[in-house]
C-alpha cells in the first residue's frame, strides 16, 4: 500500500537531539539554580542528565517525555516555582535551544511535497517551542499539521497525535508512516495503525527499535530510498 502522509516525531529525528538538548538541559539547570553548578550537577541526575559529562542516560526522561513530565522529576528541587512556572520555564529554554538539522531539512521536506506527500510534526515537545524551533529552520511552511503535548491531542505513545495528523490532512491511517527516534515514537505508530520508521539520530540504537519498526534508518535523509522500495 503506497504511502500518502508522512507525521515526524521532532528531536532526534528532524534534528539532532544531542546536540539540542544537551545545549537545553545546561542553560535550564544553570538559570534554574542561579548558576550554582554543584547544584545543578546534583539536580540534572533527576532528569537523567550528567551536566560535566554534558549527556544524558539512555533512559532520560527528557528523551521521550513530555515537559510535564520534566517538571514531575524536577518541581521538588524548586520549591519557589509554582508548576506552570517551572514548565513556562522549560520550554523557555526550549524555544531557544540550538536546532542541529538531522538533514538539510528545507531541500528534503520539498522533495517529499514535490512526490504529493502530506506532512506533519507530532512531538512531546510543547507546541509553541516545536514551531519556534521549524520556523527558525525555515521550514514550518512545509508541514500541514503541527502538533504538541499540549495541544489536545495527547501525547505519545498513545496514538491520539498521530490520528489527528490523519484526520488534519484526510488520509487513511493504514497511508501514514510515522518517523521518529524512539519507542515512544514506534509504538505510537504502531497504535494508530501506521507504517513505522526509526531513525538513529536520536539516543535510540537500531536493536530498540527494530523491533517496532519496519525498517530502521540511519536518518530521514533515507526516506525517499526507501519509499521507492515500496512501489
Amino acid at each position: 500500500m503506497s504511502i500518502e502522509a508522512i507525521v515526524f516525531d521532532k528531536d532526534g529525528t528532524l534534528f539532532d537531539f544531542a546536540a539540542t538538548w544537551e545545549a537545553w538541559a545546561e542553560a535550564f539547570l544553570l538559570r534554574a539554580t542561579g548558576q550554582d553548578r554543584a547544584r545543578a550537577q546534583a539536580i540534572g541526575t533527576e532528569i537523567g542528565f550528567d551536566l560535566a559529562a554534558r549527556r544524558f542516560a539512555p533512559d532520560s526522561v527528557v528523551i521521550a517525555g513530555t515537559p510535564a513530565e520534566v517538571a514531575d522529576a524536577l518541581e521538588r528541587h524548586f520549591p519557589q516555582l509554582t508548576r506552570p512556572a517551572l514548565i513556562g520555564m522549560l520550554n523557555e529554554e526550549a524555544e531557544l535551544a540550538p536546532q542541529i538539522e538531522a538533514v538539510p531539512l528545507a531541500p528534503f521536506l520539498d522533495g517529499l511535497r514535490a512526490q504529493g506527500l502530506r506532512l506533519g510534526v507530532a512531538t512531546n515537545d510543547a507546541e509553541a517551542p516545536a514551531r519556534a524551533h521549524l520556523l527558525a529552520a525555515r521550514v514550518l511552511d512545509r508541514f500541514d499539521f503541527v502538533a504538541g503535548f499540549d495541544s489536545g491531542h495527547g501525547a505519545k505513545p498513545a496514538p491520539g497525535p498521530l490520528l489527528a495528523f490523519c484526520a488534519a490532512v484526510d488520509v487513511d491511517p493504514a497511508r501514514a508512516l510515522m518517523v521518529g527516534d524512539s519507542t515512544h515514537d514506534l509504538h505510537a505508530g504502531r497504535a494508530a495503525g501506521m507504517s513505522t520508521l526509526g531513525v538513529l539520530t536520536g539516543m535510540a540504537g537500531a536493536d530498540e527499535l527494530a523491533p517496532h519498526a519496519d525498517a530502521v534508518l540511519p536518518d530521514i535523509g533515507h526516506i525517499p530510498a526507501w519509499l521507492a522500495t515500496r512501489g
